[in-house]
């Protein structure tokens, strides 16, 4: 069953991958906060249809957590903001694989201080070294980017 979740989670970062790319597209068009608007919309839209249609009932409703858990919410705002300014100048590979910095960085603050009544899973070497290696490929992605760039800029035009 982990196997599945580890498959799931990285079908999901394909998409998030693709949404950045295409709402950076959309965002250059008509504007960052509408295509940020559009994918708040749709996504509230479909949601609601899973909720109506595959939610099981639970005892506790929005209404009787701790409000603290439902700024969870706001999270997504910045991210998708963000991500739609960012691809255009930087690209999806680049604003992707800083965001997987900044993910695993938090994630692994929240692990390790069982942050926001999350279970404590202490540091340790192994988790410094894959941000280490993420840090390293974000360098070589970005390095990458400014190379051909600078390449593409030395062509002679006619």
């Amino acid at each position: 069953m982990n196997i599945l979740m580890i498959i799931l989670a990285v079908v999901g970062g394909a998409f998030l991958s693709m949404q950045a790319a295409i709402n950076g597209r959309l965002g250059s068009n008509v504007g960052v906060f509408r295509s940020a608007f559009l994918t708040f919309s749709v996504g509230a839209l479909v949601t609601a249809l899973l909720i109506f249609f595959f939610e099981p009932k639970h005892a506790v409703t929005l209404l009787d957590v701790p409000k603290w858990q439902l700024l969870g919410a706001l999270c997504g705002v910045p991210y998708i903001v963000i991500m739609v300014l960012a691809v255009q100048r930087i690209g999806a590979a680049v604003a992707t694989v800083a965001v997987i910095f900044g993910q695993l960085a938090m994630s692994m603050l929240i692990d390790n201080f069982g942050w926001l009544g999350n279970e404590a899973i202490h540091f340790s070497a192994t988790r410094l070294g894959a941000v280490v290696c993420l840090g390293i490929a974000l360098f070589f992605i970005y390095s990458s980017n400014k190379a051909n760039a600078t390449a593409v800029e030395a062509l002679p035009t006619e």
